[in-house]
């Protein structure tokens, strides 16, 4: 069989969990990349393709590339303000909002690529944000440029706030924005940066930032739009007492209602957090395929409850993860993410009722399949070649009976990543940006704001 160096095989792997239809597992097996799409998957490729440049992953897992369906990336440069550290959530906004209102375009983009770098550090490949506020010439671009430049696979959503507190929202005056003027910025940023084929590395998505901090009138229309461009929808949901609480009092129904009214349901929606969904909720998420992004530590963080994630998955809503902001988590890393998923579900139902391997599908296939991507979130023939290689010859797995149940005993920082077929991480260090430049600026930046 003809080759070329254009293949690439990653030999030997100790284990390859596949998260594919069928939940395949390969052990001692090789997986071959060709045009930033698998190829084959199986033991001794090597001998059909002698001229592919070798990765070699003995001692290694192999997964998908994780999936991050919920961030606020301009908040790692917020990270543990004091105010805000022991403050629930509508406090905790109170506290950011004016330090957020001096952000431009520069915090945009270097804090993009610093929680973009974490990310890609802990495994992820694809992740979506919810930029909802633009000081100071801010646009939605600052964060897609910087995407690119890391080349992670990116979904991010134009976000937007218009009700502010001189009209009983809760942010200031100074971040929200006209709505007329919102929904043409949704607009030209589809149209100049969305790609709806097969393997896009950018996806734009419509993104109201909750029920406190828009009209209805917006949500609708911004359902209307979106569905006429064919993007997705995503805000935040139900995430909180206080959020139920609102949405009682202004709106006399409860947060599932008020987005079945307003067009907000459907396998083209995805909510963050829904923690407090209740039966009926959940039930009217499976039927309609709307998508969850479970936010366990930022969850935990701000003390908003346990989502209930075991009942959601049980009747077929679709639920993925997100690290959430990382002013509210305050890590970014996707592995502990998971981690922490299972954890949760297991304190408040029994040990039995999240495993490891189900903690990884939801942060891989379970991602993928939330954001709209049957092309990643697995490891199959035809699939992306979003990839993750975890040595799990260190400390982390020392004495692991199972060293494929990576959220018990393994490591949380990737060896190798790839996405598209290319490294973004190799031997554990990023090879996209220079890294150590970039934090130099994101702590420049921090302690500009913090002065």
């Amino acid at each position: 069989m003809q080759t070329t160096r254009s293949e690439i095989l990653i030999r030997k792997a100790d284990h390859i969990l596949t998260m594919d239809d069928t939940r395949a597992e390969w052990r001692g097996a090789d997986i071959l990349i060709r045009g930033g799409v698998i190829a084959a998957i199986g033991p001794d490729l090597a001998r059909s393709h002698p001229d592919a440049e070798v990765l070699q992953a003995a001692g290694c897992v192999v997964t998908p590339g994780l999936v991050n369906t919920h961030h606020h990336l301009y908040q790692s440069l917020t990270r543990a303000v004091p105010g805000g550290q022991d403050a629930l959530l509508f406090g905790w906004l109170k506290t950011l909002y004016p330090i957020w209102a001096r952000f431009g375009p520069e915090e945009m983009r270097v804090s993009t690529l610093t929680g973009l770098a974490e990310l890609a550090l802990s495994g992820c490949t694809l992740s979506s944000d919810h930029l909802y506020l633009y000081p100071n010439g801010s646009r939605l671009e600052d964060t897609i440029h910087a995407a690119a430049e890391l080349g992670l696979r990116f979904h991010p959503t134009r976000g937007a706030m218009s009700i502010g507190q001189s009209a009983g929202g809760l942010p200031p005056d100074d971040l929200v924005e006209d709505e007329a003027a919102i929904l043409d910025d949704c607009i030209r940023v589809i149209d100049a940066f969305h790609d709806a084929a097969e393997g896009a590395m950018c996806r734009v998505g419509v993104a109201p930032c909750s029920p406190f901090s828009v009209s209805r009138e917006l949500m609708r229309d911004a359902a209307l739009l979106a569905r006429d461009k064919g993007v997705m929808l995503h805000t935040h949901l139900a995430e909180n007492d206080e959020d139920i609480a609102y949405s009682l009092a202004q709106f006399g129904c409860r947060p599932g209602q008020y987005a079945e009214d307003l067009g907000w349901t459907g396998a083209d929606v995805w909510h963050a957090h829904c923690v407090k969904l209740d039966g009926q909720e959940i039930d009217l998420f499976a039927r309609t395929r709307t998508g969850v992004a479970h936010c366990p530590c930022s969850n935990c963080r701000l003390g908003s409850g346990v989502a209930p994630v075991r009942a959601m998955r049980d009747v077929g809503v679709p639920v993925g993860l997100g690290v959430d902001g990382s002013a509210s988590n305050d890590s970014g890393n996707l592995m502990l993410e998971a981690r922490q998923a299972m954890l949760l579900q297991r304190v408040t139902l029994g040990a039995d009722r999240m495993s490891a391997r189900e903690a990884l599908e939801i942060a891989t296939r379970g991602g993928a399949d939330v954001l709209g991507r049957p092309d990643v979130g697995r490891l199959a023939v035809g699939k992306r070649a979003d990839i993750a290689i975890w040595d799990v010859s260190g400390v982390e797995s020392a004495g692991s009976w199972d060293p494929a149940a990576l959220v018990l005993a393994g490591p949380v920082r990737v060896r190798d990543l790839l996405v598209e077929g290319r490294r973004v991480v190799r031997e554990g260090q990023l090879a996209t940006i220079d890294l150590p430049r970039v934090l130099e600026d994101q702590r420049r930046l921090a302690r500009a704001l913090a002065g």
